[in-house]
């Protein structure tokens, strides 16, 4: 993994003049909740900035980004049939404009030779009963900067067309029953809102031309995420005292982001579509690295992409 990065930051650097300070390599790193892409990406800046290396590393994590709390309940509130909304996760409940100023900032920050300062915010998910909120002061790094990794869950997810969506809507879905989206009660337009949510996500994508993806084993592509989730929710209120959510909660939070996955989760390796309809191919591509787990996130493959 850190070879990986390395390997890119030495291509990335070649493009430069000598003796001149580049911009940031960006790296995006993306897996489903609880698979372990937060500790993934804090090993990786532990050895970047560690000896030899000695690199100065920003991570900022796609969780950050969303609307405040208040936000989040007027969204909710605009939008009372579609559940895909009710609540921070999917597409559509991040501060897009936010998202493009930071990483705006940060490609920016070793311009002039002056040790420049970016403010990267901050999400609690354990408020509001974990619904969660952004902090009033989040995390100020100053350049120079080598190296910028941006982690999510929906990171590289790219929108679809609506006949590709309709297609899929027919199937069932692997490992959680033929009638997945009915029994939960999302409905193919709900879908095809956050479709158009993503759309403007795409900005956010032409930072990153690295790409480290952790998937799920192939035969168990959505179940071991409820329970991954549900693991991660248990360690954050042993930490602070009981605050978060229920375990049904869990449970019904996970299903929000499901169709996330089958919907748009492709686009990382296949891409998708801008807001005119025009195809995108992502920037990352030849310079992706995809980590396969297991249900106990033992590393079972390692690809490029």
């Amino acid at each position: 993994m850190s070879e990986h990065v390395l390997k890119q930051l030495a291509r990335h650097r070649a493009l430069f003049e000598p003796g001149t300070t580049p911009p940031p390599l960006f790296v995006a790193v993306q897996g489903p909740q609880g698979s372990g892409k937060t500790y993934l990406t804090s090993r990786l800046r532990e050895l970047l900035t560690s000896e030899p290396h000695s690199l100065s590393v920003v991570v900022l994590s796609i969780d950050d980004l969303y609307l405040r709390h208040e936000e989040l309940v007027a969204l909710a509130k605009a939008h009372p049939e579609n559940r895909l909304l009710h609540g921070r996760g999917q597409p559509g409940t991040h501060d897009v404009q936010l998202g493009a100023d930071i990483l705006t900032a940060l490609q920016h920050i070793n311009e002039d030779g002056v040790g420049k300062s970016v403010e990267i915010p901050s999400f609690d998910k354990s408020l509001f009963g974990g619904e969660g909120d952004r902090v009033e002061h989040g995390t100020v790094v100053k350049g120079p900067v080598d190296v910028v990794a941006l982690e999510g869950w929906c990171v590289g997810f790219y929108p679809s067309t609506q006949e590709e969506i309709a297609r899929r809507w027919q199937l069932p879905v692997p490992g959680l029953g033929e009638d997945f989206f009915g029994s939960r009660g999302f409905r193919q337009e709900d879908v095809l809102d956050v479709n158009e949510r993503l759309k403007a996500y795409v900005e956010w994508w032409k930072f990153f031309d690295v790409f480290i993806q952790i998937k799920p084993v192939e035969s168990h592509p959505y179940d071991y995420i409820y329970v991954w989730r549900l693991q991660q929710e248990h360690h954050m209120k042993s930490l602070n005292g009981g605050k978060g959510m229920t375990d049904d909660q869990v449970s019904k939070f996970v299903d929000r982001y499901i169709p996330g996955y089958i919907f748009f989760g492709d686009g990382i390796v296949k891409g998708g579509e801008d807001e005119s309809a025009r195809s995108i191919r992502p920037p990352w591509l030849g310079n992706g690295l995809s980590i396969q787990i297991g249900e106990k996130r033992d590393v079972l493959k390692v690809d490029s992409f």
